[in-house]
């Protein structure tokens, strides 16, 4: 592989707590009882829009889903470093891509102002070229066009260059640009995989560096 592409939450980054505090700093906002962490876990994945919409309910207003989603972004902003921290052997499978002289890049749905914020602040702002968020491009994950726009900024053929993420949308954004796909059992939604299966699955990023940098098949068998 000559090019990496990692989605953030769930996959790089655990975020879980500090966005279920935030959605429900938001929905007490709006008069609202907290959610289940885990259910504000299942919402996550498509962008802070959906996120608010799936936790407000269809009985939401797009006025109130407004008014929600300006709060639960001005909460999350001051936020999102409280708990977060990076899954266990990231940074140092990282480290080994990065000391191999791979090119890597982050493409997420969250904003992309939130998504530098939290490399930078975990200490990772040196191992990517580019950070993408969901409002860098007009159509978010699982479009190709992050997929596409890092393989031209990056020089890299479709052939040498794999998606890794945590969900089905990850899977899908792949599959919409032709490249392969990693998914990690550790993160969100990885029950998303039963549907949309990646062409390799791992526990940890530990072995994703060992199968990248051995030179193995990236294919089950």
């Amino acid at each position: 592989m000559d090019l990496l592409i990692f989605d953030l939450d769930g996959t790089l980054i655990d975020s879980q707590l500090d966005l279920a505090h935030s959605v429900n700093a938001a929905r007490a906002h709006m008069g609202m009882p907290p959610l289940e962490h885990e259910r504000v876990y299942s919402y996550v994945g498509n962008g802070a829009p959906v996120l608010i919409r799936r936790a407000l309910g269809p009985e939401a207003s797009e006025a109130d889903v407004g008014t929600a989603l300006a709060y639960f972004l001005d909460y999350y902003r001051e936020h999102m470093l409280d708990n977060t921290v990076l899954y266990p052997g990231v940074r140092e499978s990282l480290d080994r891509f990065r000391d191999r002289g791979l090119a890597m890049a982050v493409l997420t749905n969250k904003p992309v102002r939130f998504s530098q914020a939290i490399v930078d602040g975990l200490g990772l702002g040196g191992h990517f070229f580019r950070v993408y968020g969901g409002n860098s491009f007009e159509q978010k994950k699982p479009h190709p066009m992050g997929v596409e726009a890092l393989l031209a900024e990056a020089g890299a053929t479709k052939d040498r260059t794999m998606m890794v993420g945590d969900s089905a949308v990850d899977v899908r954004t792949a599959r919409n640009a032709g490249i392969a796909v990693c998914g990690v059992t550790y993160g969100f939604q990885p029950e998303t995989f039963a549907e949309d299966p990646p062409d390799l699955l791992v526990d940890r990023m530990e072995q994703l560096a060992e199968r990248v940098l051995n030179g193995k098949p990236y294919r089950n068998t």
